[in-house]
């Protein structure tokens, strides 16, 4: 339990209060007066967090050693930030899910929009996976767990602390079954059809559950269509599309076991005769066909992140723009290409900018249909645009 008497007090420096009062939660390391009492408070502490004067701000996360040195959780100043705290701030959560679901299978907390910064959990039904990338949530994981437990009650956990993002709050990485046991891949739902995955050993949490939108979207242009789905993964694309009336569909992708899981989903919803599972890199094999001519009605592209740091931007945006010229060479004229990035430190409009540009160097036309970005299991912060970092563009091509 956290006594708010007990908390320590970080103070903002004079003027540096007002984005907070505004509403956004992140407080950087300029703007408090890092002393040595505030450079003493040990990392992921829940700290009172008050401007330069002393009024009380609300409760925060602190880490003096984090660029975003507080996060903040509540602008009540007198709430206690308990076990049961955490199971109400779930519980609301998993009430707007079953509001947007009628089946279990969804992102139940996504971070600082569920009012949880540095917390992802997703749900499996029964199986839920749980990622804490903050100080803060790390040291609680047994309080998260009795929430879950209280509030989902799931048979298996699995916590998925391996992203990139701990190791900016100095957290090691590590994977492991924090209750129950699995057996094999977990089945889970989508758009109505069945899928597979591995939250133990496949990425991120096992499935990307934000694409679920732009999924249904595209696979409605799929009547009658000849289909192919590069980074294909767990088939999620692929098999929605096959499912939707393709004539035939292709997924592409480096890993056999997500393969595999493809293959297993076309199975189990009865278009394992329209559905080919290949293995390969999917820049060379984008190559491939584009030197040997071929085409297809729509083209999927759908990328790991190519920008995991600003550093990495101008290189990330050199390959959305190949991506999206080899992409569009394989596209038959009148066809459909949709292009995807979930790269956040890639913005909108870069994005868009870098598709256009592999569309010239392809010497192709179209227009744009819709440009999209993650389903509602993943709301955005309203002072943290910056969050939505997925984005789907979908065009026609002349």
């Amino acid at each position: 339990m956290t006594d708010t008497v007990k908390l320590p007090t970080i103070r903002l420096h004079a003027g540096r209060q007002k984005r907070v009062q505004h509403g956004h939660p992140w407080i950087y390391s300029n703007e408090v007066q890092m002393d040595q009492p505030a450079k003493a408070v040990p990392p992921g502490s829940a700290v009172r967090l008050v401007d330069a004067g002393g009024t009380p701000l609300g409760i925060a996360t602190f880490n003096p050693h984090t660029l975003i040195a507080a996060r903040l959780l509540t602008p009540d100043a007198g709430a206690v930030i308990d076990s049961a705290w955490l199971a109400e701030r779930l519980a609301r959560a998993v009430k707007l899910r079953e509001r947007l679901f009628d089946r279990p299978f969804y992102r139940v907390v996504h971070a600082e929009a569920d009012g949880l910064p540095g917390l992802i959990v997703d749900r499996y039904g029964d199986v839920v996976t749980v990622q804490a990338n903050s100080v803060f949530m790390d040291r609680r994981i047994d309080d998260i767990l009795a929430a879950l437990d209280a509030v989902i009650a799931p048979r298996a956990v699995i916590l998925r602390n391996d992203s990139t993002q701990r190791a900016l709050e100095g957290l090691a990485e590590e994977t492991r079954l924090a209750k129950g046991e699995l057996d094999g891949p977990l089945r889970l739902e989508e758009n109505g059809n069945a899928f597979f995955c591995d939250p133990l050993g496949g990425q991120k949490t096992g499935w990307f559950y934000d694409q679920r939108d732009n999924r249904a979207y595209i696979a409605a242009l799929c009547q009658g269509a000849r289909v192919i789905d590069f980074f294909s993964y767990n088939g999620g694309f692929a098999v929605t599309c096959a499912t939707r009336g393709a004539a035939s569909v292709v997924a592409v992708d480096r890993s056999q076991p997500a393969l595999d899981n493809a293959t297993r989903a076309a199975e189990a919803n009865g278009v394992a005769g329209i559905f080919e599972a290949r293995r390969a890199e999917a820049f060379q094999e984008l190559e491939r066909l584009a030197n040997a001519g071929e085409t297809f009605d729509v083209v999927i592209v759908d990328p790991p992140a190519f920008v995991k740091s600003k550093k990495d931007l101008a290189v990330g945006c050199r390959a959305y723009r190949k991506m999206t010229r080899l992409a569009a060479r394989i596209t038959a004229p009148g066809g459909f290409l949709l292009a995807a990035s979930c790269s956040h430190n890639v913005d909108p409009p870069t994005f868009a900018e870098q598709v256009a540009r592999g569309l010239v160097d392809a010497k192709r036309t179209g227009r744009i249909l819709r440009s999209s970005g993650a389903g509602a299991d993943h709301p955005v912060h309203p002072h943290l645009p910056e969050s939505a970092y997925l984005k789907a563009i979908t065009l026609q091509l002349d």
